[in-house]
């Protein structure tokens, strides 16, 4: 009986042990620095992933939009370490996919006219400085001359493809008009400035959604798309993603719009309006954001980590550039932790995972019945781990999470 007794003591005092080492162990990751956070993601990243151009699943090289995001953070995780490896992941990508007379390979023709297809092109100018090499700069000419062609609804807004005729996406904003505004900046191009600063203009005219203050997924001008509206041409919903890509859009193109701009100004105000919606819906319990964001906690809804990284990413850069208060800061270091707790897992082989992706979501195409913008079809969608939108936007937001606490 005594052994008994001894031994369920023992056990007892050993689990408390185990359960003390664990809760330790989670507490002592909890207050790693962000920096070490993205290292441990995009290190993660490239031990899946050694080529990038097989990033985000991909079977042979494409010209792809992800690909390039993940790129680029892995460019501005070079430019915080100087560690050549995240420098070498991102300049293997534009190598393996731009020929020696500078043609876009993977896939990429300007007659496509598909905006997701310029995106890439950021990580270019920092390829093209380093190696001054005219094969990216040539590359880059292509997607600008794209843009100078891209078809535009009649107010001036690049249609989303060509295939999506007379349609704005909130995803569209993103994928060119950093590009747009850091090409009119680093090629003389004032042009190209306004261009961006246009599509932002027409988008948040087109998609703003007035109950909550956040932005349709998209807008169909001869409203005859059968997810759009027919009075207002928008769709039905506040996807997160698409909110997320906005966001990260409206604080990149600002940092190569002039100080004396006419409508810089009126830019930092669209920012702050799209911002408050976006901190208004910022789930109180979790700190992370909704996969449809203006329907909250109903049932089949989920919290979505690609976006959630994007907002966390946008909110603290926002404040660093001093375009908005300490609140978003705030807010930013919430959901940074949130994430860190409900979509940051460890692998058994010493990497880490980001859970919770939604894979993809869009509007109409070869399969309308599928694509139809609702709720439901929102929710449908596939949840992955470790797609590519939420790795490369959470090396970002780590990023500059840091950044801030180095002013300190």
């Amino acid at each position: 009986m005594k052994r008994k007794i001894k031994y369920t003591i023992f056990t007892l005092l050993t689990c408390q042990i185990v359960l003390f080492g664990q809760i330790n162990s989670k507490n002592s990751q909890n207050k790693l620095q962000p920096i070490v956070w993205a290292q441990k993601m995009a290190d993660s990243d490239h031990k899946r992933v050694p080529n990038p151009v097989y990033l985000d699943g991909a079977k042979a090289a494409k010209w792809n939009y992800t690909n390039g995001l993940v790129c680029l953070a892995n460019q501005k995780l070079f430019d915080y370490t100087k560690d050549k490896k995240y420098w070498d992941y991102a300049f293997e990508y534009a190598n393996q996919l731009i020929d020696d007379k500078g043609k876009i390979l993977g896939g990429y023709a300007v007659d496509r006219y598909s905006l997701d297809l310029v995106n890439s092109g950021k990580m270019l100018f920092d390829i093209y400085k380093k190696t001054e090499d005219n094969r990216y700069k040539t590359a880059m000419d292509s997607l600008h001359k794209q843009l100078e062609h891209h078809p535009r609804n009649s107010d001036g807004g690049y249609w989303h493809k060509k295939s999506y005729q007379w349609q704005m996406w909130l995803d569209g904003v993103y994928m060119a008009d950093p590009f747009s505004a850091q090409y009119g900046a680093e090629f003389n191009n004032p042009k190209a400035i306004d261009d961006a600063i246009l599509q932002v203009e027409l988008i948040q005219k087109h998609t703003y959604e007035p109950k909550t203050g956040l932005n349709f997924h998209g807008y169909d001008e001869k409203r005859q798309q059968f997810w759009a509206n027919k009075i207002t041409g928008t769709s039905s919903h506040v996807w997160g993603r698409a909110q997320g890509w906005y966001c990260m859009a409206l604080v990149d193109i600002l940092d190569f719009v002039p100080q004396n701009h006419p409508k810089r100004k009126e830019l930092i105000q669209i920012l702050n309006k799209v911002f408050a919606a976006v901190l208004k819906s910022q789930d109180k319990k979790s700190g992370v954001w909704w996969q449809v964001m203006d329907q909250p906690r109903k049932q089949g809804n989920y919290l979505e980590s690609t976006c959630s990284t994007m907002f966390i990413y946008s909110f603290a850069k926002a404040y660093n550039k001093g375009y908005v208060g300490s609140k978003y800061l705030k807010a930013a270091r919430t959901g940074f932790d949130a994430v860190l707790k409900q979509f940051i897992i460890e692998e058994n082989d010493g990497t880490i995972s980001i859970t919770k992706c939604c894979s993809v979501a869009g509007l109409g195409g070869k399969n309308p019945q599928d694509r139809d913008g609702s709720f439901e079809y929102y929710i449908s969608e596939p949840i992955r781990n470790n797609d590519a939108k939420a790795v490369g936007p959470f090396i970002l937001a780590a990023l500059e999470l840091q950044k801030n606490l180095d002013k300190k």
